[in-house]
C-alpha cells in the first residue's frame, strides 16, 4: 500500500481515507453523546455508507486502500490534503466506487442471503484492476503460505497439542500462574513510530490497570494522541481522526479489550466461550495457534511459538464492505518481577502499521482512576 506523507496527507488526516464518497467535517460536535457518532453525522457526501459508526466507516476506508493499494489522494482530489471539506468532492473513481458497493451489497444479498461473502478484495487483491489470467504460481503452491489463511478444526488434528497444553505452556513461559497473576497494574515508557508519525519515533506512555483498563498516550511533535479503554466503553482523542473524540465500537472496542486482556493474561483463556488449536508456520518456524470463538464475534487467532510465548495476535474488524484485520507481532520479551513482558510490538491493520518499543515497565504502582476516564477531545494539530 502506497502513504504520502504526513504533510502531504497525515498533516490533515493520518488514516488512509481513499476510493470514495468525499468527506469533510459536519458540524463538530465534541460534547458527550449517548452512542457512537454515525459517519453521515461527520462526513458530507457519502450516499453509500450512511448508518455506521464513524470509526467503522475509517474502516472501510482502510478496506479500500488494502484492496486497491491506493492511497487517500489517488482517490480524492489532490487539494483534499490541505482541507477537509476538500474530501467531499466528487471523482471518477469515487464514482466507480460507489456503483462497485452497489453491486457486492446486490451479490451478497441475491446470492448468500446477506452475508458479506464478496468483498472488495476478493477481486482485486491489491490491484485495480482484477486479474483474469490464472496464476500458476498459486495454483502449483509456489508462493509461500499466508498464516492468516488457515483452516482450524473442531477438534484437533492427530499430534497437534490440546487446547489445555498451549494455554498451560504459555503461562509457564512468562513465568508461571502465581507470578502472571500477581501483576495487577504498570506503566511503561518507550518510543512510539507509523504513518502517523511520519515514521518518526516520538515518546508513549502507557497505563494499565487489571482487570480491564488500559491508556496509550503517543506523544508526537504535533500533538498528543490518547487511546483509552475504561472497562466498557472506548475513545481515541487524536489529531489524525476525523473528528476530536472518537468513540470506538464494534469489533475496535473489542480490540480495545482484547488488548487489555493480552496485558493480564491471567484471565486469556475465559475470555472467549470456545478455543480451537492447530500449528502452522511463520517465517518458516512452527507456531501453535488458538482461536478463540465467541458467539456475534469474528474469531481471534493466536500464535504461540516453541517455547510457549506469544508472538501474534491477529483479529478482524466487521465493516459494511466486509472484514478487516488487524494484526499485531510481540517480541523482545524481558522479565518483569519474574514475568516475562514484550518489550516491542508491531500492530498493523489497514490504515496503519506502528511500533511500540518499551525501554521501561513498572509492575504493581498505584494509577489515579482518572487516567482510564473518557479523554478530553483533541485539539488541531500544531507544531510543537
Amino acid at each position: 500500500m502506497k502513504f504520502g506523507s504526513r504533510r502531504t496527507i497525515l498533516g490533515i488526516m493520518g488514516t488512509v481515507i481513499v476510493c470514495v464518497l468525499g468527506v469533510a467535517l459536519a458540524s463538530g460536535q465534541t460534547g458527550p453523546a449517548p452512542k457512537p457518532q454515525m459517519a453521515e453525522e461527520v462526513f458530507k457526501n457519502i450516499p453509500a455508507l450512511k448508518g455506521i459508526p464513524v470509526d467503522e466507516f475509517m474502516d472501510t476506508m482502510g478496506m479500500f486502500a488494502a484492496a486497491l493499494s491506493m492511497n487517500c489522494i489517488d482517490c480524492h482530489t489532490e487539494d483534499s490534503s490541505g482541507k477537509w471539506e476538500n474530501f467531499a468532492k466528487d471523482t471518477t473513481i469515487k464514482q466507480t466506487a460507489r456503483r462497485m458497493i452497489l453491486m457486492v451489497n446486490n451479490l451478497n444479498r441475491n446470492n448468500f442471503a446477506g452475508t458479506r461473502k464478496v468483498t472488495c478484495w476478493t477481486c482485486h487483491r491489491g490491484d485495480q484492476t482484477p486479474e483474469l489470467v490464472p496464476n500458476l504460481t498459486v495454483q502449483y503452491g509456489l508462493a509461500p503460505d499466508d498464516p492468516s489463511k488457515i483452516f482450524i478444526p473442531a477438534q484437533p488434528l492427530p499430534g497437534t497439542p490440546t487446547v489445555d497444553q498451549v494455554f498451560e505452556k504459555y503461562i509457564q513461559a512468562l513465568g508461571g500462574a502465581q507470578r502472571v497473576a500477581s501483576i495487577t497494574s504498570f506503566t511503561a515508557k518507550g518510543t512510539y513510530e507509523g504513518y502517523d508519525t511520519d515514521h518518526l519515533q516520538v515518546p508513549v506512555e502507557i497505563f494499565a490497570k487489571a482487570p480491564d483498563q488500559r491508556t496509550t498516550i503517543v506523544r508526537a511533535h504535533w500533538g498528543d494522541s490518547v487511546r483509552t479503554y475504561d472497562g466498557r466503553a472506548g475513545w481515541i482523542a487524536g489529531y489524525e481522526k476525523p473528528v476530536p473524540l472518537l468513540a470506538l465500537s464494534g469489533g475496535n472496542l473489542d480490540g480495545a479489550s482484547l488488548e487489555v486482556i493480552i496485558s493480564f493474561p491471567a484471565r486469556l483463556k475465559q475470555a472467549f466461550s470456545e478455543w480451537r488449536v492447530t500449528t502452522t508456520l511463520i517465517d518458516e518456524k512452527l507456531v501453535n495457534v488458538l482461536q478463540g470463538i465467541k458467539a456475534g464475534l469474528p474469531p481471534v487467532n493466536l500464535y504461540f511459538d516453541e517455547s510457549g510465548l506469544l508472538v501474534r495476535m491477529l483479529r478482524y474488524n466487521d465493516t459494511m464492505v466486509g472484514a478487516v484485520p488487524v494484526q499485531i507481532d510481540y517480541e523482545d520479551y524481558r522479565e518483569v518481577s519474574g514475568v516475562k513482558v514484550p518489550f516491542k510490538w508491531t500492530e498493523t491493520w489497514t490504515n496503519n502499521q506502528a511500533t511500540t518499543q518499551l525501554s521501561e515497565l513498572r509492575p504493581n504502582v498505584p494509577i489515579d482512576a482518572a487516567r482510564f476516564a473518557r479523554p478530553a477531545p483533541a485539539k488541531p494539530a500544531q507544531p510543537k
